[in-house]
């Protein structure tokens, strides 16, 4: 297995520390879920830079690298609704688009034995879901500081704070459901060749 895939892998397993860590009591434990996610964030951006750079992109890679980034994503999601902060339903609809091109990136592999390889615009999409819980992530900081450690939290900043949350959500599933459009758009003409 080569480096870039193995930074891939090596992600996967972030994930997990990330979520074991945001589970813990304590602001320490939120900032280091924080660490962990960016560093996951990062894998994502240097696993591909290597295998462009060393010239060794391999079909484990094209079709790991976007599962490894839904596997941070959806965690992340999923831990997020666990934590009475996001809709189930927005969840489910990322969760559903996700499902839907990553069945459809099968079928055409199955089918005509090549690897549809993330789009930009399936990238775009992942960089706005990152984004996006990386803010929600410094809202957590944020609210777990002033619970536990300043005092100064009251109900006026949490219906603020609930309020840019679903702000952020809304945005990402729109974005999400639209890039999933776009993808299959952008690739009907390998899934029109399976179908023959």
């Amino acid at each position: 297995m080569n480096l870039p895939n193995k930074i891939t892998i090596a992600r996967i397993v972030l994930t997990f520390i990330f979520m074991f860590l945001l589970y813990l009591h304590g602001v320490i434990f939120k900032i280091l879920a924080l660490v962990v996610f960016l560093l996951a964030v990062y894998s994502d951006y240097l696993d591909g830079m290597l295998a462009r750079k060393l010239d060794i992109r391999t079909d484990f890679g094209k079709l790991m690298d976007p599962v490894a980034d839904k596997i941070l994503v959806l965690g992340a999601m999923l831990a997020f609704v666990e934590m009475n902060l996001v809709p189930a339903w927005a969840v489910t609809v990322i969760i559903l688009r996700e499902l839907i091109i990553t069945g459809l990136r099968l079928i055409v592999l199955k089918g005509n034995n090549k690897v549809i390889e993330a789009h930009k615009l399936g990238k775009h999409k992942t960089v706005a879901q990152m984004v996006s819980i990386f803010f929600i992530l410094l809202f957590i900081i944020f609210k777990e500081a002033g619970l536990t450690v300043y005092g100064f939290w009251d109900q006026a900043l949490e219906y603020w704070y609930r309020q840019l949350i679903f702000c952020l959500i809304l945005v990402t599933v729109a974005y999400t459901v639209a890039s999933g459009v776009l993808y299959i758009n952008a690739n009907k003409r390998c899934l029109m060749n399976w179908e023959k």
